[in-house]
């Protein structure tokens, strides 16, 4: 009688494992489902950024001129730069397109950097500089390819959301600001990058977000990859 009652507890005790491991299976895999789906967007769009938390990104000399305030990545201290070190595509993208919300405050200078590199301090060597500047005293304004083809145009006026485009795709890029083009440049066979930008090339690597200085003060929000062939 014993036995028999220790051998029915045993089978009773496999079974509870067995419907603990599966409803644990069960979570595990709608949680993956709910990640994904807010990872994940339409036509192949990436969020880089969750709207909570700076997870997957990693600030330079300065980390306290990043901050997270009302769902965008605040901007605002001294020089820094954030990289992207998250997941996707390792970040490590070749050919892509980005977009990304951007609010300037008046005076402020900013920038996207792509095909660069995590570095402890200055100015990214690698890599080229999309500008985000519509009113600072530094005359190259949003959009343009930093000291590779600027502009001076202004095509948005502070303290108003617009939206920032780049394209890569081979050797060839294009920006917009709120669908319009501002850049489309091809880098030219043979192409010596300017004096003090010796890694301005196109090449591959991953995402920056730059703080210029102390008292510009940019946001960026809903920071979307989509990845190429």
């Amino acid at each position: 009688m014993v036995v028999r009652y220790l051998i029915l507890i045993n089978i009773k005790n496999k079974q509870m494992k067995k419907n603990l491991l599966f409803f644990a299976v069960v979570l595990l895999g709608l949680m993956s489902f709910s990640n994904n789906r807010n990872f994940k967007s339409k036509k192949g769009w990436i969020s880089l950024f969750d709207g909570k938390t700076l997870d997957g990104w990693k600030a330079s000399e300065k980390p306290g001129t990043f901050s997270v305030e009302d769902g965008a990545i605040k901007v605002d201290g001294p020089r820094s730069h954030l990289y992207y070190e998250g997941p996707v595509m390792n970040h490590d993208f070749k050919n892509f397109e980005f977009k990304a919300r951007v609010m300037t405050r008046p005076g402020s200078n900013s920038g996207v950097y792509f095909h660069t590199a995590y570095q402890d301090r200055g100015f990214p060597d690698k890599g080229f500089e999309v500008q985000v500047n519509n009113s600072h005293t530094d005359w190259k304004r949003t959009a343009g390819l930093y000291d590779i083809k600027d502009t001076k145009e202004v095509y948005v006026k502070d303290n108003v959301w617009f939206t920032l485009y780049i394209k890569v795709e081979g050797k060839h890029v294009v920006t917009k600001i709120n669908k319009k083009v501002v850049t489309d440049w091809t880098q030219p066979d043979g192409f010596v990058p300017p004096k003090g930008h010796s890694g301005r090339i196109i090449d591959h690597g991953t995402f920056a977000i730059q703080g210029h200085n102390q008292g510009s003060v940019i946001f960026f929000k809903d920071i979307m990859v989509k990845p190429l062939p």
